[in-house]
């Protein structure tokens, strides 16, 4: 008789920023920093942080309601600049590289749905402790913005995984509304960019609350 039991998901979808990747606090000050130097009105942090995982330009737009449109250009330049002048001070969080490897040892199809631009992910892609963990990705300038589910089908249509057996992997309701636009199960984590109180909603299978809960769920139940 087999050890091995069965496994419940094939392709599991990782949110990037602040899910893996420690980047909440850096993405708010960026977004603040943007809008003050376009003079608009700067958003509090919890304003900033939520628009985090939408496509830059609806959620810099989001995040500076006052800002005329001519100014967005100018606006998504002056983010880009503070966010590329910190960029490599930025870390994965602690766990996620030996739980991204357990994972691959189990055989699961590896993937980033993420609200990045794609030249943004390719860059942190390219850190050593992760490279060739993913098996595939997708980025809101390529597809369509969260919680549009585009990026999701792309990717289960890539691995030929249904939706059932896909599972989204996110620290806010923009990645949760996705999953359920995709018809897929999801998990949330508490220690990213939103509030954990407004998850319930969405109906995610889990609320993490530190990487090693979301590794101990994924080992139990992925």
């Amino acid at each position: 008789m087999s050890h091995h039991r069965p496994r419940q998901f094939d392709l599991i979808a990782f949110d990037w920023d602040g899910t893996l990747y420690d980047s909440t606090a850096l993405i708010v000050r960026c977004i603040q920093a943007a809008v003050r130097d376009v003079g608009g009105t700067v958003p509090s942090a919890q304003q900033a942080a939520y628009v985090i995982g939408m496509a830059l330009m609806p959620a810099l737009a989001k995040a500076a309601p006052d800002v005329p449109v001519d100014k967005y250009p100018l606006l998504n330049e002056r983010y880009s600049h503070h966010y590329r002048t910190h960029q490599d001070d930025l870390t994965l969080f602690e766990g996620v590289v030996p739980l991204l490897r357990s994972l691959r040892d189990r055989q699961h199809w590896l993937a980033v749905a993420t609200g990045k631009s794609r030249q943004g992910l390719n860059h942190a892609l390219q850190a050593v402790e992760i490279k060739g963990l993913f098996d595939g990705s997708r980025t809101a300038d390529e597809t369509a913005g969260k919680p549009d589910p585009l990026m999701l089908h792309e990717l289960m249509h890539e691995f030929g995984v249904p939706p059932e057996r896909t599972l989204m992997i996110g620290d806010t309701t923009h990645d949760l509304a996705m999953a359920r636009h995709a018809g897929c199960p999801s998990l949330a984590v508490s220690y990213g960019a939103h509030e954990s109180s407004g998850f319930a909603a969405y109906q995610p299978l889990a609320v993490l609350h530190s990487v090693a809960e979301l590794h101990d769920w994924l080992t139990q139940h992925g």
